[in-house]
């Protein structure tokens, strides 16, 4: 995105946001003392009423007695619907709408939870069986998550039903030519759309009648990351639903991990991978001023070890901290299998259950995001260097035709890693939202091309030539020679008959683009053709240094925005909160140094630092404590707890702090002197003796560890 910090700035509105939802966690648990988070929003998953008797209201309700706001979470297309496959709903059985691949075999989720193909009998129950339920529960915050079809799926007797009635011809293999496999992830991506508009159309309805203003919200993957994982999901027109109140970003070690090129190696990239992910999902939500909650998980779904996890966990919680605008957050998903299940190390038959070291720096951080302001400030390095991106990235991933390959999604890291990985904070620009004035308001260099995507309709080239005219400046990198350049679309069809895509772009530039002709005027801006797909700047070796040429040449000469000047880090101030990442793969392998007194949140005792030295791959964040505003005020800076009924006199502090159960607390106080007494004391009230304390004088800040508990521990300082 390519919009400014402020504009589309997400701040509490006690008008309409009232009580605060700022951190959430999503739960198919009841309450236990054990997974007491002590977010903002308890989200229950799944509707259904559980073995042992507890019904899903008593599980709401069980989170609503320790404090929670509750909302309800489920699955789109796919759950544990046993009611609607197995013939309880309208007495049929509703297996048969599994997705299906080439093979005939169905993709499931689970046992007897097939990904499904969303007809209209699985609307209705999503409707009447599980919508109805949850707002006669009270609930009025619903999430609908992980709208997905497989783009290997296509072949059931369902969807080529749906096929007939979309098209009104009959289906077609995917397999057999590239037109087929984009007019079949055009329906998928068709399917998901209108289902959720109505069931977010139905809940929407239902909760006014009775007199409740319910709010859908999807949580879902990145365009990123569905792209490269091919699968086919609405994504972005979604925003301009008006069931759709915003998103949940998933974004994690899971999404994140899916190795990448880069200068000919293939590799993992985790704080790469998820700073792009996190950015689509800002580019898509923010011209619509839709609500979009940031996800990342401690833990992951594949066997690692607990340092794997602790070190991949802070690249994505990093990346997410990096983008300034955003600061309401799914802390955790699923906190009963981080906190309660032992977690099987990769290679080996032991399972460990989440170290304290980790539970306890994992807990300082979720508590930091209760804290984490919205802010103005922008992450360091030059501005104004966009990537186009598009739905249709999706729509060409599966299966290969004609022998052209896309491996690991390159040609889209190919216009976004070699600027990442030398310190430039380039942001994706949503074709959906073109339309939208201030989508390319801040932005200098825009680079498109058409190599794994499609523009979805001739206005999209309108507005890219009005911008041009009007100051942009344009990279277009490509061959053209991808067998999906000739589909059936609009460029080719009704009257055009455009060979490729970029053609009737050039048209409206006003532009021939050849071997000795790649740089052209247009209009107050200026457009540079390159002739290499991208994802050649990061499958060969110094691959992109063409691209990299031409950037530099458009962002310096051609749009006067200044030097385009190369590093090897990332840097951002949100209130008193540093955020450092420094890359690697990078000439420049210096650390780079933060001077303090600086606390060290990703460090579970909250060491105090005169300066902090981050090396290339790896991550920090960081309290400052001299941006404290007044440094007489007592205040927790930090804590492994929620802190609450916070009390201070001349000579005295006194707070409650509560987290899970079997953790244990650590934690950094400001005060204005060194204290008298520091005493702890349980629910009871009675002295908890093995607290420990220290101060440290370069901050003025007191240390207290004790032992967790969800009924609370009370603390009291004089000084």
């Amino acid at each position: 995105m390519a919009l400014s910090c402020t504009a589309f700035s997400q701040k509490y509105n006690s008008a309409t946001e009232n009580p605060r939802q700022k951190t959430t966690f999503q739960t198919s648990s009841s309450w236990i003392p054990q997974i007491d988070v002590r977010s903002d929003v308890a989200i229950i998953y799944g509707a259904n009423d559980r073995r042992g008797g507890m019904t899903f209201e008593q599980r709401v309700q069980s989170w609503r007695d320790h404090g929670y706001q509750t909302a309800f979470m489920t699955g789109i297309a796919w759950g544990q619907y046993p009611d609607y496959f197995l013939g309880k709903f309208d007495g049929k059985r509703h297996l048969d709408i599994a997705q299906v691949n080439q093979k005939g075999d169905s993709i499931m989720h689970g046992r007897q939870t097939p990904y499904v193909v969303p007809v209209q009998s699985f609307i209705d129950y999503m409707k009447v069986g599980v919508m109805k339920k949850v707002i006669d529960a009270d609930i009025t915050t619903i999430f609908l998550e992980e709208p997905e079809f497989w783009a290997r799926a296509g072949y059931s007797v369902p969807f080529k039903e749906e096929w007939r009635k979309f098209y009104g011809f009959p289906w077609r293999p995917q397999d057999a030519s590239p037109e087929n496999t984009y007019l079949s992830s055009k329906l998928k991506y068709q399917l998901y759309y209108d289902a959720i508009k109505q069931v977010s159309s139905y809940a929407k309805d239902y909760g006014k009648s009775k007199g409740k203003n319910i709010k859908v919200y999807i949580a879902t993957h990145s365009l990123v990351n569905y792209s490269s994982w091919k699968i086919v999901s609405p994504e972005a027109s979604l925003a301009s639903l008006p069931g759709i109140d915003g998103y949940i970003a998933q974004v994690w070690t899971g999404t994140s991990r899916e190795p990448t090129f880069f200068n000919g190696n293939k590799k993992e990239r985790v704080f790469e991978n998820a700073y792009l992910e996190y950015g689509s999902m800002v580019s898509m939500t923010a011209p619509t001023g839709r609500k979009l909650f940031f996800l990342t998980d401690p833990i992951e779904d594949r066997a690692r070890d607990w340092s794997d996890y602790k070190q991949n966990y802070q690249a994505t919680f990093t990346a997410e901290m990096l983008y300034p605008m955003v600061a309401d957050y799914e802390v955790m998903p699923w906190p009963e299998r981080i906190y309660t299940h032992p977690y099987k190390v990769a290679n080996t038959d032991s399972s460990i259950l989440i170290p304290k070291f980790y539970s306890t720096q994992m807990q300082v951080m979720i508590n930091t995001l209760n804290d984490m302001p919205v802010s103005s400030n922008n992450i360091s390095g030059p501005k104004g260097i966009g990537v186009l991106m598009s739905n249709s990235l999706m729509f060409q991933r599966f299966p290969t035709h004609n022998g052209f390959e896309d491996p690991q999604f390159s040609n889209f890291y190919g216009q976004t890693l070699p600027l990442i990985k030398r310190g430039v904070p380039v942001q994706t620009v949503h074709m959906e939202n073109l339309a939208f004035a201030p989508t390319l308001k801040d932005t200098k260099v825009l680079i498109v091309s058409y190599s794994n995507m499609k523009p979805t309709n001739a206005e999209v080239h309108q507005h890219i030539a009005d911008w041009v005219k009007g100051g942009g400046v344009l990279i277009y990198a490509g061959r053209d020679d991808d067998p999906y350049q000739s589909v059936m679309e609009w460029w080719d069809t009704k009257g055009s008959n455009f060979k490729a895509p970029s053609a009737h772009l050039f048209k409206l530039l006003g532009i021939a683009p050849s071997e000795s002709k790649t740089k052209f005027a247009v209009g107050k801006g200026t457009v540079y053709v390159i002739k290499q797909n991208p994802k050649e700047f990061v499958m060969d070796a110094n691959g992109d240094a063409t691209f990299m040429n031409t950037v530099k040449q458009a962002y310096e000469v051609a749009a006067k925005a200044g030097q385009l000047s190369f590093k090897n880090s990332f840097y951002l101030e949100r209130g008193p909160y540093s955020i450092v990442s420094v890359m690697d793969e990078f000439e420049d392998s210096k650390p780079y140094v933060v001077k303090g007194p600086v606390i060290d949140l990703f460090d579970p005792k909250l060491a105090v630092l005169a300066e902090k030295s981050i090396a290339p791959g790896t991550q920090a964040l960081l309290y400052a404590v001299d941006r404290v505003a007044n440094k007489k005020q007592p205040k927790v800076l930090a804590s492994a707890s929620r802190v609450s009924d916070q009390q201070t006199t001349a000579n005295s502090y006194s707070f409650t702090a509560k987290s899970p159960v079997n953790t244990l607390n650590s934690m950094r106080v400001l005060l204005p002197g060194k204290p008298k007494t520091t005493v702890v004391t349980d629910s009871a009230g009675k002295t908890i003796s093995d607290a420990n304390t220290s101060w440290d004088s370069s901050s003025n800040t007191l240390y207290i560890g004790f032992a967790n508990s969800s009924d609370g521990v009370k603390v009291k300082i004089e000084w």
